[in-house]
């Protein structure tokens, strides 16, 4: 499996997928703001207690342990924090539709720096998937009516953007250390960072108001992150950009899905059925090029 990179994209997608179900649970006892300051130190402190055994620090190589922990200082903390401001100001519709635009960026970011050009059906795929994945978040946040202001868009469409250049300039750091775990340990490290100087900065000893279920399902939410966040390096390293950002991109409709049978509360409606052929459409269009 670990050599087939569209099997690791689509286990990214589960993940993030997971990470985003079990979110709503995590939420009845804690504040998206303090699961971030939960799940993202935790990983972090799992994967440094794990690094004896699985990082390969033969392969070291600075210059790619550079780029990693750059990468680090903006994804996944700043995405993170831009995407809780964003569903503030827009709400969870318009902000989770802009916010899926990552595979245009990293598709785009791809051709600049690895001259991977699609062919026309992969464009025809990878917009296929971002439309069905926009129709998804749209329909399932019921886009509000208040009133916003034009500039917080800028906001999920900045996180796409990160989240998207961040894909191609990690596989750069890959090809010179092809190591997803370095790459997802000095990343996390990082953000972790500096999500805690924000946090203190800002709400002093923001650690006392923490609650106990809600740190354990942060926990598990932190966990399909990083899962999440190795499958889809893993993925980049074996695969190309335009391969791998549509196809992890699809975790709202494995959210769907997974809601649909932990929550029952999902109904299947002509804008979720629309969404969904469209997605899994445009994968096929992907894959089978």
């Amino acid at each position: 499996m670990l050599n087939y990179p569209e099997i690791l994209a689509l286990c990214a997608s589960f993940f993030f997928a997971l990470a985003l179900v079990l979110t709503q649970f995590g939420l009845k006892y804690m504040s998206p703001r303090q699961g971030a300051l939960v799940s993202i130190p935790m990983l972090t402190l799992l994967f440094w207690m794990l690094a004896p055994a699985l990082l390969d620090s033969k392969a070291w190589n600075s210059n790619a342990a550079a780029v990693f922990l750059g990468v680090g200082l903006i994804y996944p903390v700043v995405v993170t924090l831009l995407t809780y401001e964003a569903n503030r100001l827009m709400g969870p519709g318009v902000a989770g539709a802009l916010g899926n635009l990552a595979p245009l960026f990293a598709v785009a970011a791809g051709m600049l720096l690895f001259n991977e050009f699609p062919r026309l059906v992969q464009v025809v795929g990878i917009a296929t998937i971002v439309l069905g994945v926009v129709l998804l978040s749209i329909r399932r946040g019921r886009v509000v009516a208040n009133a916003w202001p034009y500039w917080a868009a800028a906001l999920p469409i900045g996180a796409s953007a990160i989240r998207g250049v961040a894909q191609p300039v990690t596989k750069i750091a890959l090809a010179l250390w092809p190591s997803p775990y370095a790459a997802a340990l000095f990343g996390f490290t990082t953000s972790s960072i500096v999500l805690a100087v924000v946090a203190t900065l800002r709400d002093g000893r923001w650690w006392e108001r923490f609650s106990r279920k809600g740190v354990m399902w942060f926990c598990c939410v932190g966990l399909c992150n990083g899962l999440a966040v190795l499958s889809l390096y893993a993925a980049l390293a074996k695969g190309s950009v335009i391969l791998v950002a549509p196809l992890a991109a699809t975790y709202p409709l494995i959210a769907l899905i997974l809601s649909a049978l932990i929550f029952r509360n999902e109904r299947i409606e002509r804008a979720v059925l629309a969404g969904v052929v469209m997605i899994v459409v445009g994968v096929v269009m992907i894959v089978g090029t």
